[in-house]
């Protein structure tokens, strides 16, 4: 190519067009790093180096340039947030805003709530990548009675680059310390009222929030967390009901969820990478975020299943556990972009956590890395002659592996760590990151009954791979099935849910197909539906769908008076086994201060049987549409029958108040064996 060549002198001035550009982009991308805001969520963020100052004995403050945290010290509280252009995006009118707790009290003693407030500050880690520092408390007996007796370590994480705060703590009994009870463990975040006033919890469960104000001003329901806003300052809540309780999850979909402010546009977002650290496995319910606004983080509660759940230490008993950690994560777009692009990039980000844990930046010995963990893996099989000759798949049935126990124990467990997983179409499953330990492997899935416990004890040591091969179970079964009534699935969702009341609505739940069990009030459309006589269902005539309500409860006959109700099971035997035992299979979702009873062809009779008194998972009057699982196999003589019609009575004898009740989950009649 000639010197002067035009061609040359074409890619010189492309040459200096791309340096000119890429200079621009160098200016813009630290000025906006300089402003705090993030215009594309999802985009890989260039951060500063994170910074760490003490500003006096009673503050310390976090910055990486993108997100600057504010410590109370040494308590450890979290006072401040600036980010995106606001100040603070925690409530500042308030003195509680970013913080733990834990319920607990002594047994026999009054409840009490503590916050877990440390006595000393430290830096864990300090380097341009991420600061790590901690608040520590320790116990000692002087304490008795004033605080929980734990030893508590909180640590905060946070890195160059992530706009966000990593939290988890480290909380300890030791030996021959005193009788302790505790109900809840939980972080707490309440928003700065003035911009968040929009709450996404689901795809399909998001919606702009009446505020704290309009409860105030609200009248109170049945119980203190149900409200009728009839004042509120946005007229389109007016006539509405809000419960945080509407806003619960299951565990295996609580990842992600939080508040979006439209001005500026930013959102607030809690994010939970694993489930091992929870309890009660996979499907249990807790609380997410609710009006406040408030974000939660919960990692224990007796939500939805009582105090079989509550974590009781006797006799001195020691404990440690590391819960968390947990992502607090900020995002932003521009003003002209929808708000909804943040909760797409928090969902974004909370995948992208997931696929990261274990964390490799946690600096705990008390937190096991990747390599010092153990991986197990097999196949599920479910062995039923009366449903197929051949053993079948255990298709897309939870696996877990929890603290040893017998079967089904992993649903009250509370002190220990549990991992889930869901097998394959071929019942295949394989179980990562475990920690070491002892551990019992359970299953139980959709369309068969009872719990499943393999037979040995499951011991995963740092860097083991399992693989227990095939595993068969074989659920409860006496004879064929001459008739059953719902799904095995361990919830009453099949069943007939009705239309609430027009002026007790929440419009979050208006859909009929999207979790129409979460409206107020379901417990006394019974009464409306059933005013003097109670539900009857003929086998090959009624429809569970249509026939069946989803909670067997009282009956309300007014002035604050409650019936106890039977239920009837009508069915035809053209032959019976006179001499038989034929099994009654009664599956429960739900149980709440109940005893049910049942007899068979005789109203009047003894029962056959009866739970006694059991439940306290208040699933009911907490929009659930289950609480902890529990499975009867009663006998039923072949005396007590007839050819022709026979009925089964159930009675739920109970009847103090409106939340009494149970959910059935499946029913099934079994004849006698048959070789």
């Amino acid at each position: 190519m000639k010197l002067g060549d035009p061609r040359k002198k074409s890619g010189w001035v492309m040459l200096q067009v791309l340096l000119l550009h890429l200079l621009v982009q160098s200016v813009h991308s630290q000025n906006s790093r300089n402003k705090l805001n993030i215009t594309n969520p999802g985009q890989s963020i260039p951060g500063l180096a994170v910074q760490l100052r003490r500003v006096s004995n009673e503050k310390v403050v976090v910055d990486n340039g993108i997100i600057q945290v504010t410590f109370s010290s040494p308590q450890g509280l979290i006072t401040g947030i600036k980010y995106n252009g606001i100040d603070n995006v925690l409530d500042d009118e308030i003195d509680d805003r970013g913080y733990w707790d834990v319920v607990w009290y002594e047994p026999e003693k009054a409840l009490e709530i503590d916050k877990l407030e440390g006595t000393k500050f430290e830096i864990i880690t300090q380097n341009e990548e991420q600061v790590e520092i901690s608040f520590t408390r320790t116990w000692t007996i002087s304490k008795r009675g004033s605080l929980v007796p734990l030893n508590v370590d909180k640590r905060y994480i946070i890195r160059t680059g992530v706009s966000g705060i990593y939290m988890y703590g480290i909380l300890e009994r030791l030996e021959g310390w005193p009788d302790v009870d505790m109900d809840q463990i939980r972080i707490v975040f309440k928003l700065n009222p003035k911009k968040f006033d929009f709450m996404a919890i689901s795809d399909d469960r998001q919606r702009s929030m009446p505020s704290m104000a309009d409860r105030d001003n609200a009248k109170i329901l049945a119980y203190k967390e149900a409200v009728l806003l009839t004042n509120p300052k946005n007229p389109m809540f007016k006539g509405e009901v809000d419960d945080k309780y509407m806003y619960s999850m299951e565990d295996k979909d609580n990842n992600v969820h939080g508040w979006i402010s439209s001005d500026p546009p930013v959102g607030f977002w809690m994010i939970t990478p694993s489930d091992e650290f929870r309890l009660g496995g996979p499907i249990k319910q807790d609380l997410t975020s609710h009006a406040g606004p408030i974000t939660l983080s919960m990692f224990t509660s007796t939500h939805y299943a009582g105090k079989e759940m509550r974590m009781d230490y006797r006799n001195g008993e020691p404990w440690k556990k590391v819960f968390g950690p947990v992502l607090a994560y900020l995002n932003s777009v521009s003003p002209k972009d929808s708000t909804l692009r943040l909760w797409k990039d928090a969902k974004r980000q909370m995948a992208e956590e997931v696929r990261s844990w274990p964390y490799d930046f946690v600096n705990s010995e008390d937190y096991p890395l990747s390599h010092q963990r153990g991986t197990i893996e097999g196949q599920l099989y479910i062995k039923d002659r009366y449903v197929s000759r051949l053993n079948i798949y255990g298709k897309f049935a939870f696996v877990g592996l929890a603290p040893c126990g017998e079967a089904g124990s992993w649903q009250t467990e509370s002190k220990g760590y549990q991992f889930w997983t869901k097998a394959d179409r071929k019942g295949r499953f394989i179980i990562e990151n475990v920690r070491a330990g002892n551990y019992s492997l359970y299953s139980w899935g959709y369309g068969f009954i009872g719990d499943y416990k393999y037979e040995q004890n499951i011991t995963i040591t740092p860097g083991s791979q399992m693989n227990v091969g095939p595993l068969v179970y074989e659920p409860p079964r006496n004879g064929p099935t001459l008739w059953e009534i719902g799904v095995p699935d361990r919830t009453a969702g099949e069943f007939y849910i009705p239309d609430p009341y027009p002026t007790l609505m929440n419009k979050l739940y208006v859909n009929p197909l999207q979790d129409r069990f979460r409206q107020y009030g379901l417990w006394d459309r019974y009464a409306d539906l059933y005013p003097q006589n109670d539900l009857v269902y003929t086998v090959g005539v009624s429809d569970y769908k249509r026939d069946w309500f989803f909670a067997h409860v009282t009956r309300n006959v007014g002035n604050n008076t409650y019936d106890s109700t039977t239920w009837q099971i009508i069915f035809n035997l053209e032959n019976v086994n006179r001499v038989g035992l034929y099994t009654l299979r009664i599956a429960l979702a739900s149980a709440a201060d109940s005893e049910l009873q049942v007899r068979v062809n005789n109203p009047k009779s003894d029962h056959i049987f009866t739970t006694g008194l059991i439940g306290k998972d208040n699933a009911i009057a907490r929009h659930g549409i289950h609480g902890l699982y529990r499975l009867y196999s009663i006998n039923v003589a072949g005396d007590l029958l007839s050819v022709g019609d026979n009925t089964i009575y159930l009675t739920q004898s109970r009847s103090v108040g409106p939340f009494q009740g149970v959910m059935y989950d499946y029913i099934r009649l079994e004849s006698p064996f048959t070789t």
